[in-house]
């Protein structure tokens, strides 16, 4: 009989990696609104909902070929080998199915009910995810910073949603908030990599910047890179993009340097409970940056 545990939703639930879609669909509508208001238009809420189905059903394809293709690695790692691929739980056929209509249909919704260049982000995404990252992380750390540019999509994209319906192009707010995903990756995955360093070694995966692992290298470069995330995220503040005012930029300072502190100790004592803060902290560092843009459009 069947594990009650392990019901058809939570098997879809966990290949579609239904959290991580969410995380990304909530980027996009939040630089979505953020965008309108910053340009003095209404929000046109039909509009809203193709990015939000689109996004997700993109975001449902990169994740349904990342398992598919990792499905025989995923067995070696404690953390995936219960995914419904590994287990057999879903088959091969069902997997494919999925993700291609998703990656297929997502695709079109991005590209017709929004504009050319929010498809084109999208669908670019999709395959730098799937057919370059997903493969390079057994080969190379140079992996992670691959993987930025389709992880930090999801503002640009719902930015590119509103302001490309009349022209193909990415403004200078657009890429302020892209580069801030795009920074904030390298402290969270490398935070997350630090945690399951071991785990990821036994599906041949090497995530962490130093061939050493664990290590000073290591540390020293999360605690670089969380430092380089600070001025970055101030970009939406300065005065020729326009797009957050003085006590943004405080806010975002602020959580810029708390999030530092545990970047700090992780270098100091190489911890993995600093790693594990640290991770924490960047989960609540980009919904927080990215709510205080927003909010500034509206006082």
């Amino acid at each position: 009989m069947k594990d009650k545990n392990y019901s058809l939703a939570y098997d879809l639930k966990e290949f579609v990696k239904l959290r991580l879609a969410l995380l990304v669909v909530f980027s996009a509508f939040i630089t979505y609104i953020t965008a309108v208001k910053y340009r003095n238009h209404d929000i046109d809420w039909y509009s809203v909902i193709w990015l939000c189905f689109g996004g997700m059903l993109v975001t449902i394809s990169s994740n349904g070929f990342n398992q598919i293709f990792e499905k025989d690695l995923d067995k070696l790692m404690s953390r995936t080998q219960n995914r419904p691929l590994p287990t057999k739980r879903m088959s091969l056929k069902t997997a494919w199915s999925i993700t291609l209509i998703s990656g297929v249909l997502g695709t079109l919704i991005l590209w017709f009910k929004l504009n050319p260049l929010t498809g084109i982000l999208g669908l670019s995404s999709l395959a730098i995810y799937s057919f370059i990252y997903t493969p390079m992380k057994q080969k190379t750390p140079w992996a992670v910073f691959i993987g930025a540019f389709p992880g930090a999509a999801p503002p640009l994209i719902g930015w590119t949603a509103f302001e490309a319906s009349d022209k193909i192009a990415i403004s200078p707010a657009a890429l302020s908030v892209f580069c801030i995903q795009f920074m904030w990756q390298f402290p969270h995955f490398w935070a997350i990599a630090w945690k399951c360093h071991d785990d990821y070694k036994k599906g041949g995966f090497q995530l962490l910047p130093s061939p050493g692992g664990k290590d000073f290298k290591s540390a020293f470069q999360i605690l670089l890179y969380t430092l380089f995330m600070i001025p970055i995220a101030m970009l939406p503040c300065h005065s020729q993009i326009g797009v957050a005012g003085f006590i943004s930029s405080i806010i975002v300072l602020s959580l810029g340097i708390i999030m530092l502190y545990p970047a700090f100790m992780l270098m100091k004592t190489l911890n993995e409970k600093w790693a594990t803060k640290l991770m924490f902290a960047s989960f609540i560092y980009l919904p927080l940056v990215l709510i205080t843009f927003l909010t500034d459009q509206f006082y």
